[in-house]
């Protein structure tokens, strides 16, 4: 199967945009039923990251401590003055792996994909690879 592809708009600054059931439905209609899903955004500002749902103070604690380990503010030298977004995007990663079982993302009940967003608000693309095996 070719990669899918899809925009996701963020409306903050800094934000983590669950984007599961997006990437549920490219499964679902690929008609694969048991594989890998890759899931990966081309951006060196963004992130893909796996985490917990239930409870959307996990994402807002995510956000702080992300903001505390990389402020935005820090003497950088990157000319563009987004170094902070380029570093948080380092340290989460571009790209997450999912298996797939029977037609199904195979994520914890407490488990969904976000695209954190660290240099918004911007509109992102998220690639979607399945490969069946």
């Amino acid at each position: 199967m070719k990669s899918v592809e899809f925009e996701v708009r963020s409306s903050k600054h800094t934000q983590m945009v669950d984007i599961t059931e997006k990437v549920q439905r490219i499964v679902t209609e690929s008609g694969v039923e048991d594989g890998i899903c890759m899931v990966s955004v081309p951006h060196t500002t963004a992130a893909v990251t796996i985490n917990e749902n239930a409870d959307p103070d996990v994402v807002r604690d995510i956000i702080k401590e992300m903001g505390k380990m990389v402020p935005w503010e820090d003497d950088y030298r990157h000319i563009e003055g987004n170094a902070a977004a380029h570093i948080k995007s380092s340290l989460m990663g571009y790209s997450e792996s999912i298996i797939i079982e029977d037609g199904r993302l195979m994520l914890g009940i407490w488990q969904d994909i976000y695209l954190c967003e660290y240099d918004g608000p911007r509109r992102r693309r998220v690639k979607v690879k399945i490969i069946e095996g």
